[in-house]
């Protein structure tokens, strides 16, 4: 028995477990502990395709054990998160309009449903979609075309993780505003599946000749993540696509 092939799938199903955890937290509305549960989930995402090729044991079982996984850990759960900041800005909304909701609301079994928190999870559908175009399109090995769901997770878990930690009333208000979580929201599954081509942190060899955009962009983001902590987030995503249009033309 070949134990070294199973080595990345192991790293998967790690990063599946994770994203399981993540899904529990974040409809219980503990989003801190979902957030470290992502952030674990897109390391092992991250390690198990290093692994397969410092291992030369990619399979095309490990290629689609990588999606089943990325669905849960970022695809399932952003769109939950986004559902719980849109039940947030309602709650909000509701509190200064002394119990006056602007959202359109039916019963189920006892409980009032909104309608609005629904629309986060099409973020859900949006990645479902991007993940089944990668799994068929050969011309993403080395590159991406769209947003890969791992950054797009990361993305939407900064939202939380900043009211949180650098919270402040203009910062607060943009982010629980409803058009802005409605605008992320479709920005999210716009830019899942645009035809805008994307650079891979994947190195065939670590010299900086061959890989300097990588290398400059992961200094970036440290220094960034040094000075504004989960503001940087945001700013970090909005980079990583400016560089890789620079890059591609």
């Amino acid at each position: 028995m070949n134990i070294k092939k199973h080595i990345p799938n192991f790293i998967t199903l790690l990063n599946l477990f994770c994203g399981c955890l993540a899904v529990i937290f974040a409809v219980k509305n503990q989003l801190e502990i979902a957030a470290f549960f992502v952030f674990l989930g897109i390391f092992f995402d991250f390690f198990d395709g290093f692994a397969a090729r410092m291992l030369k044991v990619q399979s095309e079982l490990g290629l689609q054990l990588d999606s089943l996984a990325d669905m849960v850990t970022s695809g399932v759960v952003p769109g939950i998160i986004m559902y719980q900041l849109f039940n947030k800005s309602l709650d909000i909304h509701e509190k200064v309009n002394d119990g006056h909701s602007w959202s359109d609301s039916w019963h189920w079994f006892q409980n009032e449903v909104h309608f609005l928190p629904l629309f986060g999870l099409l973020i859900v559908l949006a990645s479902a979609y991007r993940l089944a175009k990668f799994n068929i399109d050969e011309n993403q090995t080395s590159s991406f075309i769209g947003l890969p769901t791992p950054a797009n997770t990361l993305l939407i878990i900064s939202f939380p993780l900043i009211l949180m930690y650098q919270g402040s009333e203009i910062v607060d208000a943009i982010i629980l505003n409803k058009w802005f979580l409605i605008g992320m929201t479709l920005v999210s599954c716009y830019v899942l599946n645009a035809k805008i081509p994307l650079f891979a942190l994947k190195f065939k060899d670590w010299s900086f000749k061959n890989n300097a955009v990588k290398y400059i962009f992961i200094a970036l983001c440290l220094l960034l993540l040094v000075f504004l902590q989960f503001l940087a987030i945001p700013i970090i995503i909005l980079l990583y696509v400016l560089i890789s249009l620079v890059k591609n033309n």
